[in-house]
């Protein structure tokens, strides 16, 4: 038995057929009996929209009100996809940055995550449930919901395989892995098969948008090995880690 940890980002849960899709991935690997982690961002546009709805009563709101809110997005995302599975006879349980124990320092809008309180997640999982835990947040000392900023949800999937000692840590996109330029601007990019965090990183503050470099960084410290592939294919994707 093997443990996963995936995340799905926006575009992968953005309408109900591709919560469905994420919903079956998850729960293939439930039914080979290992132990299952979700990681999902809010669904495609709703952060956006949800700001925009904050900026109607205030266009410079910010701090705590702002974070709570933006935070609901990925609640949404969790607790569907915990439907989607249970509609596929699949015992799944969705968990909040706070109920999951992801503790940040105490900043808002672009927290960073500091620890983990895992005693939930285990007890989950021991309960032979795959957990699905909201992306981009935590709970600081005053148990304030927290943001971690753009990027946050493949933050929050590299922490948590780093504090749960998982096997995998799968991130999927909407692309197919890293390439060495935009494909779909550069129809001559070349995809790596498995890319260095350094060169990963470069490639992030350079203006790639496959992961963002704080997450990197975090998988560089913890060691974390990451495969970034496709939600919609089967292939391959491209594996970060060290030295590579």
């Amino acid at each position: 038995m093997a443990r996963y940890v995936l995340k799905f980002g926006g575009s992968s849960v953005a309408d109900p057929k591709k919560l469905y899709a994420a919903a079956q991935k998850l729960a293939a690997l439930h039914r080979a009996g290992h132990q299952v982690i979700g990681v999902l961002s809010a669904q495609g546009g709703a952060t956006d929209a949800l700001l925009a709805k904050a900026r109607e009563i205030d266009p410079d709101c910010g701090g705590r009100e702002l974070d709570a809110l933006l935070a609901t997005g990925e609640q949404c995302s969790v607790c569907l996809c915990a439907i989607a599975l249970q509609r596929l006879n699949i015992s799944a349980v969705s968990l909040s940055g706070w109920q999951a124990g992801i503790r940040t320092e105490n900043r808002f809008s672009d927290a960073q995550v500091i620890g983990l309180n895992n005693d939930r997640i285990e007890r989950e999982l021991n309960a032979g449930k795959i957990v699905l835990v909201t992306g981009f947040q935590g709970v600081n000392d005053d148990g304030d919901i927290t943001t971690l900023g753009r990027g946050g949800s493949d933050t929050t999937a590299v922490a948590l395989a780093a504090f749960l000692q998982a096997d995998f840590c799968k991130i999927y996109t909407d692309v197919d892995g890293v390439y060495s330029a935009d494909p779909r601007a550069e129809p001559d990019a070349v995809k790596y098969s498995m890319i260095s965090y350094d060169d990963m990183l470069a490639l992030a503050r350079s203006g790639a948008r496959v992961l963002h470099d704080r997450c990197v960084e975090l998988a560089k410290q913890q060691h974390v090995k990451i495969e970034v592939l496709s939600a919609s294919g089967h292939l391959p994707g491209t594996i970060v880690t060290d030295g590579a």
